[in-house]
This record gives structure tokens, sequence and C-alpha cells, in this order.
């Protein structure tokens, strides 16, 4: 039991020093990563408001011309009824 209790003492003074010899290491390996990833969010996030705004663009130019479409339409029929008329 004693011996048991020693090396739970021996490993966690070991796993503690390494810790401390590991953490600025590790800092300063993950902080540029995590910067990459940060930027690299950032432009998803930017591109995805690019193609939002893209296809809210193709939406209204659809609909602009199907309205042209119909007035289109509505005046040729116009005109059927006004050269009808006339004859």
């Amino acid at each position: 039991m004693v011996q048991t209790n020693f090396e739970k003492i021996v490993i966690g003074t070991a796993l503690a020093i390494a810790a401390s010899a590991l953490l600025p290491i590790a800092k300063t390996t993950f902080r540029p990563i995590a910067e990459a990833g940060m930027q690299g969010g950032t432009s998803l996030l930017n591109r995805g408001k690019s193609y939002l705004q893209l296809a809210r663009e193709e939406v209204e130019d659809i609909i602009a011309e199907a309205k042209f479409e119909r007035m289109k339409k509505q005046l040729d029929q116009e005109i059927a009824l006004l050269d009808d008329t006339q004859e």
C-alpha cells in the first residue's frame, strides 16, 4: 500500500513537471493554429455572405425578367386589341 501511494506521488510529480515544461511549447504551437483557424472561419463566413448576395441578385433578376415578360405580353395584347378595333 505504501508502495502504491509512493508510485502515485512520483507519477503525479512527474506529470506536473512535464506539464509545466510542455505548457509554453504547446502555447506557442497552438496559438498560430488557432489564429489560422479564426482567419479560415472569417474567410468562410465572408465567402458565404458573398454567395448569398449573388443568389439574392440572381433571384431579383429572375423576378425582374418575369415582370418585364408579363408587361410585354400585356402590351402586345393591348396593341392587338387596338389593331382589331381599328380595322
